[in-house]
């Protein structure tokens, strides 16, 4: 007998996120050159923003000086992770070790082209892109990687996603996926989650007309779902909200108006915003 995800075989679903995401559209809407104004707005601003609070409030000065590690798993093209360690740079904060993580042979491939384009020299050989998927970081990453997994486990400053985990809850393997996050951070370090918010009005629209067609597939998890596989495994929740307003792929014109409109729709319709956003911290042995 077949065992089935929500009425789904489960083979049937990774064979559609593998199709969707080999596709020569799925690089262009990973890979930053491509992606649309939003996102590029979004990792200077709003998204940007948490990373660089994140590292400032939670990661030690000491590893600061010495350079910290990241890991974003779900990757797709590295946009993120690449402008991350291109701003840390800037900022003269060193990066140790950076590694970008995807099931997606295909959009592996894209961010390491991405990165000989994309970093400074000195930045190429601290970033590695490699196949994993979400519910084996640790034992495929450590595998891409070439190294054992005792060098990974527990030494991550940072690791986030970016509108993946959702995936993870459609497939019923996310704390599968969570538990390889909370392995990977060292102890106080923290993991950033940030997906689509299924009480954004547009999603709701889609969320109804998938579900007359009985795609149950497309399921979005609600904000204390997201929260709710994190904190279960012991990690610390840290703040958990729902924000931005602005869609990855809005051009100039729609970016400058939702960027206006943002204070206005934050006060009046807060749990109504576009994404949802979770911070947990792997808490220190000293302070339990």
């Amino acid at each position: 007998m077949i065992s089935t995800i929500n009425g789904h075989d489960p083979s049937a679903l990774n064979a559609n996120f593998l199709e969707e995401y080999s596709s020569e559209d799925s690089i262009r809407k990973y890979t930053r050159e491509t992606a649309g104004h939003g996102i590029s707005y979004l990792l200077d601003h709003d998204y940007g923003r948490i990373y660089r609070e994140c590292i400032e409030k939670y990661v030690p000065k000491s590893r600061l000086k010495a350079g910290i590690r990241l890991w974003e798993f779900g990757c797709g093209g590295g946009m993120n992770l690449l402008h991350l360690v291109s701003v840390l740079g800037r900022q003269g904060i060193a990066v140790d070790f950076a590694c970008g993580t995807d099931f997606s042979e295909t959009l592996i491939a894209a961010a390491k082209r991405e990165a000989k384009s994309y970093l400074a020299p000195e930045q190429i050989n601290k970033v590695r892109f490699v196949v994993a998927s979400n519910e084996g970081l640790v034992d495929e990453g450590a595998r891409g990687l070439g190294v054992s997994k005792d060098e990974l486990l527990g030494s991550f400053d940072l690791v986030f996603g970016v509108n993946t985990i959702r995936y993870c809850h459609r497939l019923n393997n996310v704390g599968q996926c969570v538990e390889g996050v909370k392995g990977l951070l060292r102890e106080g370090g923290v993991c950033i989650n940030i997906d689509m918010n299924r009480k954004f009005p547009a999603f709701r629209s889609r969320l109804r007309e998938w579900r007359s067609k009985e795609k149950e597939d497309n399921f979005l998890p609600t904000l204390d779902e997201y929260a709710g596989p994190f904190s279960s495994s012991g990690l610390e929740i840290l703040r958990k909200k729902n924000f931005c307003w602005i869609p990855h792929s809005a051009g100039p014109q729609l970016t400058t108006v939702m960027k206006v409109m943002t204070p206005v729709l934050n006060t009046v319709a807060p749990s109504r915003a576009m994404r949802s956003l979770v911070i947990s911290r792997k808490v220190s042995r000293a302070s339990r």
